[in-house]
């Protein structure tokens, strides 16, 4: 009966977030809570279950709020626009410089974690510079979601975040796990920008072959207003002195981005009324998320004090062949980014992610290496999933058919997911026996 219970609520669960006819903060607390009063216990033992289940994602949901905050300061600063405008100059009429800057300004871009913010500062940035050269649209798509779903493996990133909250550890520890698989993927997108620059060569690509954009200089002057171009050298030293110190683990990641955020506010914005403007700008994306992950922590909870996942875990375990449940983990990790097209973030890690990790736990397969998997490969789906907001700013634009960017990116993106997470086995990062 729990795990006939554990499989409606989690389909349920799954069918609502894609379905996007709810609130993912209302799935995630109220669909757990009615499975647990179904399943017998009483409401002051659920509210338990929900209270240790969110007592595990606190230290995670504050590093979110002042980590997207913090790179959004940075944005408006200015300080990722003087690197876009930098690495243009320097890649000046070389087509393959072009896609080589194009993966290191979405790899700047995306410090903050945020899809639409990478979006707005990568494409618009570039996409005059593809049409004056005629360098396919795609192409600058393929590299922007490629970049972003690498980068996203940075603890205050999404997926990071979600899959620490169901393992209820630290996101920065995870983080920690996952570098030199990060560095690899990071590698591999310089390789792949420049093999899309030498594609873009034999279309035809070239200085003056293309046709001139027109931009909105209106939008550009009201950003303009909060510039810090003098503070460029402060806040280039304060990003990456935080990072660093990231790096290291030497403090609590959200103190370190709570002190940074101040120091940011403090020095850039001396004003109160600039600070409690740029703090509201970006609290609701932040809020928003944090969100999400207390009520994805209702979810665990409820998980955990019914015992309902290793109920589920043993009726799977009588359908999976034996020999095969020792590789559950590659095998999801190999699926993950075609199933990260068609489940959404959290339906992904909330619902299907704990399932597997259960029943890996089963065969002998630890939670982590599962977690680890299934995170590198839903990561590369980010901007090429019809069910990421993102996705559809990004073809708009660039003025791009969402068909025509999947059937371009979608193989690249599948194939570096594959060839991280057999590095991942090669260093040993991913234990497969």
């Amino acid at each position: 009966m729990t795990a006939l219970i554990g499989f409606l609520m989690i389909a349920l669960i799954v069918i609502l977030l894609l379905k996007g006819k709810m609130s993912p903060i209302v799935v995630l607390a109220l669909i757990p809570a009615a499975a647990a009063l179904i399943l017998g216990h009483g409401p002051q033992e659920v509210a338990g279950f929900i209270k240790d289940g969110i007592g595990t994602t606190t230290s995670n949901g504050i590093l979110f709020i002042f980590s997207v905050i913090y790179f959004g300061v940075m944005s408006d600063t200015g300080m990722f626009d003087v690197i876009v405008n930098f690495l243009i100059r320097r890649a000046g009429n070389n087509v393959i410089a072009v896609t080589v800057a194009t993966a290191i300004i979405a790899t700047i871009a995306h410090l903050d974690g945020t899809t639409a913010t990478t979006v707005l500062i990568t494409i618009p940035a570039l996409y005059p510079v593809y049409k004056a050269m005629n360098i396919d649209g795609k192409i600058l798509l393929c590299l922007t979601g490629a970049c972003m779903g690498v980068m996203n493996l940075l603890p205050w990133g999404g997926p990071v975040a979600r899959a620490a909250t169901v393992l209820a550890m630290d996101a920065n520890e995870l983080w920690h796990i996952l570098i030199p698989v990060q560095i690899i993927g990071l590698i591999f997108n310089i390789v792949l920008a420049v093999l899309l620059g030498m594609l873009a060569i034999r279309q035809g690509a070239g200085a003056g072959k293309g046709e001139v954009v027109e931009t909105d200089q209106k939008a550009k002057d009201e950003e303009a207003a909060l510039r810090r171009p003098r503070l460029l050298l402060f806040n280039l030293a304060l990003t990456i002195g935080l990072i660093a110190v990231l790096s290291v683990g030497y403090i609590t990641s959200y103190v370190a981005f709570l002190l940074a955020l101040s120091l940011a506010l403090a020095v850039n914005y001396p004003s109160l009324k600039l600070q409690d403007k740029l703090i509201k700008k970006h609290a609701p994306a932040a809020l928003m998320i944090s969100a999400t992950l207390f009520a994805a922590g209702a979810m665990v909870g409820v998980f955990d004090g019914t015992g309902m996942l290793t109920d589920m875990a043993n009726a799977i375990m009588h359908v999976i062949p034996g020999f095969l449940g020792r590789f559950i983990h590659v095998i999801f990790g190999i699926l993950a980014l075609p199933l990260g097209l068609c489940i959404g973030t959290d339906a992904y890690f909330y619902g299907i992610m704990p399932l597997v990790m259960e029943v890996g736990e089963t065969y002998g397969v630890a939670s982590l290496s599962t977690a680890l998997t299934m995170i590198i490969g839903k990561n590369l789906a980010l901007m090429v999933s019809p069910l990421t907001p993102a996705t559809y700013l990004a073809i708009g634009l660039t003025g791009t058919e969402l068909k025509d960017h999947m059937k371009f990116s979608i193989p690249p993106y599948w194939l570096v997911s594959i060839c991280m997470l057999l590095i991942g086995i090669v260093i040993g990062i991913i234990p497969v026996f």
